[in-house]
């Protein structure tokens, strides 16, 4: 299963690549127009066997941010975000630029989302277990949380809401796939993570959270 995945990770990511560079061409000159700054934002994530590698976005935030308190993006009213940014995020076109670091095999189409080492440091040992396998674009966890900015600015402390109340949450459905990890649920993935981009609505998000994926 995991050589076919890795198959389906290169084929799909060069496949989306080079159907997908209009696309590119397009954001890279509103994010430039929009703000001042360069087209990607590059940051340090913690991959596979606990290794960090370079990740790749659009950038949706005004350049020089780096020194803010927070890792967090807050709800669509965050004054860090650019023009196009809030945008951006919401279609998740921001990632789509990994599919560079998936055809370099740094990152899988589906697995977990990668974290900043900030908050790995803080996982259990039980926890660290996710990081066995390549981190994805997409998960359980991306679809469940779809609307994990918005949650965040309704915390009155959104960094203590995320460590103490999402972050386990996503690791718990993280170590789901792993124990259920197939081509199929792959796939599934994949299709549920399209079907839900643009149609969930925050309310009924909230109301899904005590249902299995």
């Amino acid at each position: 299963m995991i050589n076919n995945t890795r198959i389906a990770d290169i084929f799909l990511s060069a496949i989306g690549l080079i159907l997908l560079l209009p696309l590119f061409i397009i954001i890279a000159l509103l994010v430039k127009i929009t703000s001042k700054g360069p087209v990607f934002f590059m940051q340090q994530r913690v991959g596979r066997n606990n290794l960090d590698f370079t990740i790749y976005k659009f950038r949706t935030m005004v350049a020089d941010t780096g020194g803010s308190s927070s890792f967090l993006t807050i709800g669509a009213n965050d004054n860090r975000n650019t023009g196009t940014g809030a945008y951006l995020r919401r279609y998740k076109l921001d990632e789509l630029p990994q599919l560079l670091n998936v055809l370099k095999g740094d990152m899988s189409i589906v697995g977990p989302r990668p974290e900043v080492r900030r908050y790995v440091n803080l996982y259990t040992e039980e926890q660290k277990k996710i990081l066995s396998v390549q981190p994805g674009m997409t998960d359980w966890a991306s679809i469940r949380y779809k609307h994990e900015s918005q949650l965040l600015a309704m915390a009155s402390d959104p960094e203590k809401y995320y460590i103490e109340e999402i972050m386990p949450a996503k690791i718990e459905l993280n170590k789901q796939y792993i124990e259920e990890r197939t081509l199929r649920n792959y796939f599934t993935i994949i299709f549920q993570t399209i079907l839900t981009i643009n149609k969930t609505s925050v309310d009924s998000q909230l109301n899904s959270y005590n249902r299995k994926p």
